[in-house]
């Protein structure tokens, strides 16, 4: 019986895969420590003939082919070993004799993980592969091979956006982003877990929903001790996290890391003019590419703003640990020696800069979860994109505005979501209900859009409805809605 927990579309790709009466190639991509390979192992280790090849980073082609004869012979010869292999194509042409000796009603799973460590330059690994491939495998239809890898660049460069052997070969590709709220609630649960929902995006806002990151949240803590443990105690795990995880996956991440730092210091989001002056990276074909992997990665996002045209879009940072690193964990530790006290996170939990930064990341895991809010509002007929929305007042004496994000719909409306990530019942006053009102007048006058324009109020724990809310929400959310599925 599967143990996997969440993963609810990738399971129905991975259940179509296997019945699929066709030979189908899979390539499953996604950050370090995300769970790619629990997933196929447990979704497949018995619903076949089962092989699977985990790379070594930085083993010898020599090395390489020694441990796969090693797992040959585990696999197929009992463990008794066999000869040393001088090449991939004789150790594919070992796997051809085993396929060979099977029914055609057998499935047959064939999992190379870490594949980028494999095929390293001159191993010869790739092109043997691609006619292996090419050559026999697409031939048979009880095949199912995948391919699997953590550095996101080489396995889109290489096997999805492959111009040789591979292309046009995939038959279907997992891009394994983190756990969403409700599947990172079930996999605490499922770990004896049981905290309450603001307490779990407290937590989510600070290491995301990467499985190998959740498995360290102990039951019976408080989400601020949690925190404590995980990121500033002596040894914690993820102290030193951000360097390994950004060199794991990208070819040249210094580049990459120089982008996170940037868009974590600029909680409005950057545009691309912004962001390569403030990194001094050069506007040609290679910082696209390093932008696209950190997309397709899933740390970044590139919101479109309201009523202009898609380049005047800004790039915002969504990955929580990433953005929890630069804004608590590097500041925290100046030099390796550093030694902070037990309850150095619960200190910091009152201060300008821990509001400031919960209110920004609760608008990101917003936007990741923003299928649920649109589901929540009964938009889902109607709904045709979402975005964000900043206006810059051009003459002195004028105010300026921002909507936290905006739903464009079909139906001659759109909705603007004020997001609050507050503690208890949110009580709108005087003030503030002026400020609300100013906003929505200044999206209508500076968009000129005739459509007509809902505020909805999101919120933890739900707003008190006084005379003030009366006045400008027409209706309101609380982070429940981010936990529903979609």
């Amino acid at each position: 019986m599967t143990t996997i927990l969440g993963r609810k579309e990738e399971l129905k790709i991975l259940a179509r895969l296997h019945k699929s009466q066709k030979a189908e190639f899979l390539a499953i991509y996604g950050r370090r420590r995300i769970g790619k390979t629990y997933l196929i192992h447990e979704y497949f280790k018995d619903k076949g003939i089962y092989f699977d090849f985990t790379g070594t980073k930085g083993a010898s082609k020599e090395q390489q082919l020694r441990n796969f004869a090693d797992k040959f012979a585990s696999t197929f010869r009992l463990g008794n070993s066999i000869s040393p292999l001088p090449d991939w194509q004789e150790a594919f042409f070992l796997l051809r004799k085993e396929l060979e000796t099977l029914s055609p009603n057998q499935k047959f799973i064939l999992f190379f993980d870490e594949l980028p460590w494999i095929a390293s330059p001159k191993s010869g690994m790739l092109s043997a592969l691609e006619y292996f491939w090419n050559s026999y495998l697409s031939k048979k239809k009880n095949v199912l091979l995948i391919v699997c890898g953590s550095a996101a660049s080489w396995m889109i460069k290489k096997i999805a956006h492959n111009k040789g052997g591979f292309h046009n070969r995939l038959t279907q590709q997992i891009r394994l982003l983190p756990f969403t709220l409700n599947e990172t609630e079930q996999f605490l649960q499922a770990q004896g877990v049981d905290l309450e929902r603001k307490r779990i995006v407290e937590i989510y806002a600070a290491i995301g929903g990467v499985a190998s990151y959740l498995s360290h949240v102990q039951r019976g803590l408080s989400s601020a001790q949690v925190i404590q443990k995980i990121c500033f105690a002596p040894q914690a795990p993820l102290i030193s996290e951000f360097p390994r995880l950004y060199e794991s996956l990208f070819d040249d991440a210094k580049k990459h890391m120089a982008i996170v730092e940037a868009l974590a210091k600029k909680r409005s989001g950057m545009t691309l003019e912004d962001l390569l002056h403030a990194t001094d990276l050069p506007s040609g074909g290679g910082t696209k590419d390093v932008l696209e992997e950190l997309e397709e990665s899933g740390f970044i996002m590139y919101v479109h703003e309201f009523g202009k045209k898609k380049k005047e879009g800004r790039y915002r940072l969504i990955d929580e640990y990433s953005l929890f690193y630069f804004t608590w964990i590097k500041p925290a530790f100046p030099s390796a020696s550093a030694n902070l006290s037990q309850d150095y996170w619960m200190k910091k939990q009152g201060s300008p800069t821990y509001a400031s930064w919960a209110g920004y990341t609760f608008e990101g895991i917003c936007f990741k979860h923003v299928e649920n809010l649109i589901k929540a509002m009964e938009l889902s007929v109607v709904a045709t994109s979402f975005s964000g929305w900043n206006y810059r007042p051009t003459e002195k004496t004028e105010k300026g505005a921002q909507i936290d994000l905006v739903v464009d719909r079909s139906d001659k409306c759109v909705t603007l979501i004020e997001i609050k990530f507050h503690e208890g019942e949110f009580v709108i006053d005087k003030q503030y209900a002026s400020e609300l009102a100013h906003k929505k007048q200044c999206f209508k006058q500076a968009t000129k859009t005739r459509k007509h324009v809902f505020l909805t109020l999101l919120t933890a724990f739900g707003a008190k409805e006084n005379a003030h809310y009366l006045s400008v929400i027409d209706s309101q959310l609380t982070l429940e809605s981010l936990f529903h599925l979609t």
